[in-house]
């Protein structure tokens, strides 16, 4: 064992010095970080060197996933293809109200660490420990081999953005003074998610959830992303129902009371196209300019629906709706 310490001792003294930012001659290594020469970005925003994953202590319960070599969700895998939505019981909804209670609780933490200088691995960091201190495992890590505990997605970056060793700076989507330009989206993206979630009730169809977020968002002169959409969740990560957030979608389904959903909308400032970056996780705009992204789970409920991540406390911290 010791011998193998000492032969990887070398390149195990590497990562940690680009993890700090360092080189053999003091230079910061990480915005010369380039791990895909060939790539050609679509928007300002680059990749980074990322920091060793971060594990979880085999006593808290874990899904399916996070020990599969290629992180795959077996459970989903059973029911995938299927439109049938779940009605939870009693038991499983109370299950659902405490785990959006403690994920309301991490969230709140991420925010408050958010800041100029700030490394989105940082952030990540702040998340894998609140979620363990919850005796919680962090859903994203091992997902289909997802590397991180949470997303951050910067700027350009629609969603699945892995957290790295890049620095927060002033102005960035997700931190800062930003421009007037930004703000006005990202208080579109929320008032989107705000409009759709006053539709929710039983006996609406999940198709009308997109409706109302394409219509407000290009009222504003903004796109909706496409490629990525509201899920159902419970014991699943991922489930029926799909919700697209674009108009004249083809959503299957119902609204019942007893039904678990995100709704998640991902509003873009010029096209709602989108393509990935080589890690395949991190989504962008096509063109290089601003998405801002919003999500609640929701429960319906025989009169409306339950925000079950709904924000309970300010805490300091700017936010454009009472409900989020």
């Amino acid at each position: 064992m010791w011998d193998c310490f000492k032969g990887n001792w070398k390149s195990h003294k590497v990562l940690h010095k680009i993890a700090k930012g360092e080189s053999a001659d003091g230079k910061d290594d990480r915005e010369s970080y380039d791990p895909w020469p060939n790539y050609r970005y679509t928007g300002k925003l680059r990749a980074y060197p990322q920091a060793p994953r971060r594990t979880v202590s085999p006593n808290i319960s874990r899904p399916d996933y996070a020990d599969h070599s290629l992180g795959v969700p077996l459970s989903e895998q059973a029911v995938r293809g299927s439109a049938q939505i779940r009605t939870l019981s009693a038991k499983e909804i109370e299950g659902m109200r405490v785990a959006c209670k403690l994920g309301r609780e991490v969230l709140e933490e991420a925010a408050n660490a958010i800041g100029a200088g700030v490394t989105t691995d940082e952030i990540d960091r702040v998340v894998h420990e609140a979620c363990v201190e919850r005796d919680c495992y962090p859903s994203p890590l091992n997902y289909y081999e997802f590397p991180r505990s949470c997303c951050t997605s910067v700027n350009e970056v629609i969603c699945h953005g892995i957290p790295d060793l890049r620095p927060l700076k002033e102005g960035d989507i997700c931190n800062g003074d930003v421009s007037p330009e930004a703000k006005k989206l990202v208080r579109v993206t929320s008032e989107c998610l705000s409009k759709s979630i006053d539709i929710v009730k039983p006996g609406e169809k999940y198709r009308e959830i997109g409706n109302v977020i394409q219509k407000h968002a290009q009222s504003h002169g903004f796109s909706v992303v496409r490629s990525y959409c509201g899920h159902g969740i419970h014991q699943l990560f991922h489930t029926a129902p799909s919700i697209p957030h674009y108009a004249k979608n083809k959503a299957v389904g119902v609204m019942k009371a007893g039904h678990c959903f995100t709704i998640e909308p991902m509003i873009s400032q010029g096209s709602w196209r989108d393509e990935m970056w080589p890690d395949k996780w991190t989504a962008v705009t096509v063109d290089g300019m601003l998405s801002a992204q919003f999500e609640h789970t929701l429960l319906v409920t025989d009169v409306g629906c339950e925000i079950l991540t709904r924000r309970h406390t300010r805490n300091g911290q700017p936010y454009f709706m009472d409900n989020l």
